[in-house]
């Protein structure tokens, strides 16, 4: 199986675990399942050591910037908050699960600010509006959360692409071997 399509069907799959567990009052599922779903993404990436490093660049952010959010009283998270004013760790893993995607399924857009900043804009808010939707986020204030939400993103999505420094290159199969050009 082509690895773009496994990295953009794991990543829906932790997207949906961690939001749905949340909105369920059971964040560690979900937590559980990123941490599987980013594990396989380890072991198949050929340049894992790279993968882990943006991977912790793309969790620091989300900590701080999901922090800010929570701590202007904007964005209240359901459940998986240790502290009240930092994000829950589960949104956390969601930023290590995009991240996953950056060299692979998202690579499309480097090099492409413009794009990748808009992308960003729009989808990033779409992704936590659907959180609300489904019960693992509540917009305290819809205008400034969307807003920061959207700055947020078109700063980080583009930022994260440009310091994600992996090339098209081959994916490890499960036995180690490297496989082929999987993007």
């Amino acid at each position: 199986m082509n690895y773009m399509i496994l990295n953009i069907v794991l990543f829906q799959l932790g997207w949906f675990a961690c939001v749905l567990s949340a909105a369920s009052n059971q964040p560690m599922l979900g937590a559980i399942a990123a941490v599987i779903i980013i594990s396989i993404h380890l072991f198949i990436s050929k340049q894992y050591k790279e993968e882990l490093r943006i991977i912790a660049i793309a969790m620091v952010i989300g900590l701080v910037w999901d922090s800010l959010i929570v701590s202007m009283g904007w964005i209240t998270y359901q459940s998986g908050m240790v502290f009240s004013f930092l994000a829950p760790y589960w949104i956390v893993l969601m930023w290590a699960l995009f991240a996953t995607t950056l060299n692979f399924s998202m690579s499309w857009l480097k090099g492409k600010v413009l794009l990748a900043a808009i992308f960003g804009a729009v989808a990033g808010p779409l992704a936590y509006y659907a959180g609300v939707k489904l019960g693992a986020v509540e917009f305290n204030n819809v205008m400034n959360s969307l807003i920061s939400l959207s700055i947020g993103w078109a700063i980080f999505t583009p930022l994260l692409l440009k310091i994600s420094k992996g090339n098209l290159s081959p994916a490890r199969n499960l036995n180690g071997e490297v496989k082929g050009e999987v993007i």
